[in-house]
């Protein structure tokens, strides 16, 4: 790999009306990420010195995003859309100021992996001016042709419109990801003219710029699929299966077992310890931290950080959760915690053996080692206002169909009666009844049928 300093250029300007949505189309997600984000990622993965995005006019949203995956990217705006030779030239204020080589990556592919831009690197490092991501299509129309002579040097890029008879039964596509190592880079792209069929000035034209000063050009192959351009809302669906089925597989080969590995979804920083098991249709959104020998049975739904939360969710070793549960941001649960069917638990810390097996909602609460919070219990956290927390100390033991009305504490090894609603902190070791007196009419059944029969023969 080179060891001269990097510049990405990531061009995001493409508003994507394919797309049919009122989100720019590089913030459409793949594995909870956007687009424009899993790349910015594989440029911080390649250790670039300095991100350039270039974006359109008014797409304050994506530069919004472009920030907030990395504060010290430089922003570009691309004021018309005349090619992609134009765009990169938006960003020729970063261009100049960088000595080193420079790599052109585009939002809207979020599959590229680095092992193959690492290749196109070494490819410059050992001497080529221009380096291009190309792959061998099953179907190339509609592709720019990588044409190469006899030693596979890279001669010229000739897009579909403006390509020969010959030159379209070419199967070596361009996928757009191009490297340069040039001593004026600008100077070089400045000299690209637009005398084809769209009127544009094309980057591919480079390619022939820099022959023309003496540079040569190189191919560097990969999979079709790592450079799937997403340009409409099936496209994306066809990204998010491919990202699904390689994460299913390296968590795979970490040690996880999946039952039905096409029914789990991964999110792109689910973190997997060894010995978990995932049984059918579990999901996981971001922020997922789970450690070994967890067991995550079917049908659950697990995400540690949402729009409004970032607070992540843990789950620690020898967890036993679900079928049927939901997990929310901001909760940790300790060594050998049960969440059982049909519960749900969000902004809560659960300590270790802690259990909650049935029916139930535990909503901002701390709840300590090895108590058990029986059926049909709910925390209620939320008075209208203002979400309030429950305490609940170690070894309590809250009966079935109860309601703990925050803010509350219950004291260690504390019982409270099935039933009951808690308004007031129960001391620890005590029983906590809160529940009208049972009261018992004699024959009253008897007689209500009776008035209802002769009412309704009537």
């Amino acid at each position: 790999m080179s060891d001269r300093p990097l510049l990405i250029v990531v061009l995001a300007a493409g508003k994507g009306t394919r797309m049919k949505s009122a989100t720019p189309k590089v913030l459409h997600a793949v594995a909870g990420r956007s687009m424009l984000g899993h790349v910015m990622a594989l440029a911080g993965a390649l250790a670039a010195v300095r991100c350039a995005v270039v974006i359109g006019p008014g797409m304050e949203e994506v530069r919004a995003e472009a920030l907030a995956q990395d504060p010290d990217a430089q922003i570009f705006v691309q004021e018309n859309q005349l090619g992609t030779a134009d765009a990169v030239l938006a960003a020729r204020e970063a261009i100049a100021a960088h000595d080193g080589d420079v790599l052109i990556l585009y939002a809207d592919t979020p599959l590229t992996r680095k092992p193959s831009l690492e290749a196109m690197l070494d490819v410059l490092k050992a001497g080529a001016g221009v380096a291009v991501l190309g792959f061998e299509a099953d179907d190339p129309t509609g592709y720019g042709r990588l044409l190469t002579d006899g030693q596979g040097g890279l001669v010229a890029i000739r897009e579909q419109k403006d390509a020969t008879p010959a030159e379209l039964e070419v199967r070596l596509c361009n996928s757009g990801v191009m490297g340069f190592r040039v001593g004026n880079l600008v100077s070089l792209l400045e000299r690209i003219g637009n005398d084809n069929a769209k009127g544009e000035y094309y980057l591919t034209d480079a390619v022939e710029v820099a022959r023309g000063d003496g540079l040569t050009g190189a191919v560097v192959t990969c999979d079709e699929e790592e450079v799937l351009g997403v340009n409409s809302p099936d496209q994306l669906a066809v990204a998010e299966g491919i990202w699904q089925r390689r994460a299913r597989l390296e968590a795979m080969a970490g040690g996880v077992t999946m039952i039905a590995p096409e029914t789990v979804w991964l999110a792109f920083d689910t973190q997997l310890g060894r010995d978990v098991l995932l049984e059918p249709n579990v999901f996981f959104g971001p922020g997922v931290v789970v450690e070994d020998n967890v067991e995550i049975r079917a049908n659950c739904h697990l995400v540690g950080c949402d729009r409004k939360s970032k607070a992540g969710l843990k789950i620690a070793k020898g967890a036993k959760i679900g079928p049927y549960a939901r997990l929310r941001p901001g909760s940790t649960l300790g060594e050998n915690v049960h969440i059982g069917n049909f519960v749900e638990v969000k902004n809560a810390h659960m300590a270790s053996g802690a259990k909650a097996n049935h029916l139930t909602y535990v909503g901002d609460a701390d709840v300590g080692e090895g108590a058990n919070i029986g059926a049909g219990t709910i925390f209620c956290n939320y008075d209208g206002y203002n979400k309030n927390r429950c305490d609940i100390g170690a070894g309590v033991f809250i009966g079935s169909n109860s309601a703990i009305v925050a803010p509350v504490t219950i004291g260690e090894g504390a019982y409270v009666a099935a039933g009951s609603t808690i308004t007031h902190d129960v001391k620890g070791d005590a029983l906590a009844i809160e529940r009208a007196q049972q009261t018992e009419k004699a024959q009253w059944a008897v007689n209500y049928r009776l008035k209802m029969s002769e009412a309704k023969s009537k």
